[in-house]
């Protein structure tokens, strides 16, 4: 049974925590390519906590790098990937242009319509350690 609710009881994500292979890898491809801010640190977890001014990501370091497998969507539940939204398309082309030279990032495609004839513009990535990431203009 389900109970409707006149309104959402949530107001969208406080943060999202990913686990990463490495930790300084993944911040400096949020620092450095995105341009993110470090929010927190914390070297006991280990974590560090990164911020566009609108999300803020948990960044978590696995405990055996080597022995963690990739995520596979057809056989692990989890995160499928991470979406993130820029302002148009000049912006998306200037991200690409970042991210496809940071070192560890693999290009999976080039911007291009979410489906023919859209005017919203998406491409994805896997950044150091193979989460993947899309890069999305707002829908149209």
């Amino acid at each position: 049974m389900t109970t409707a609710s006149p309104r959402p009881l949530t107001r969208g994500a406080h943060h999202i925590g990913l686990a990463v292979r490495d930790v300084a890898a993944a911040r400096d491809f949020f620092v450095d390519a995105l341009g993110f801010t470090v929010a927190a640190e914390r070297p006991d977890y280990p974590a560090i906590f990164v911020s566009d001014g609108t999300i803020l990501l948990t960044l978590w370091q696995v405990a055996d790098p080597a022995s963690t497998p990739p995520f596979d969507r057809r056989a692990n539940v989890g995160l499928h990937h991470l979406a993130l939204q820029v302002a148009d398309l000049p912006t998306l082309r200037t991200v690409f242009a970042r991210v496809e030279g940071h070192p560890g990032v693999r290009i999976e495609f080039d911007p291009e319509p979410i489906r023919a004839g859209a005017a919203t513009h998406h491409f994805i990535c896997a950044m150091p350690g193979g989460l993947r990431i899309e890069f999305a203009t707002p829908f149209a």
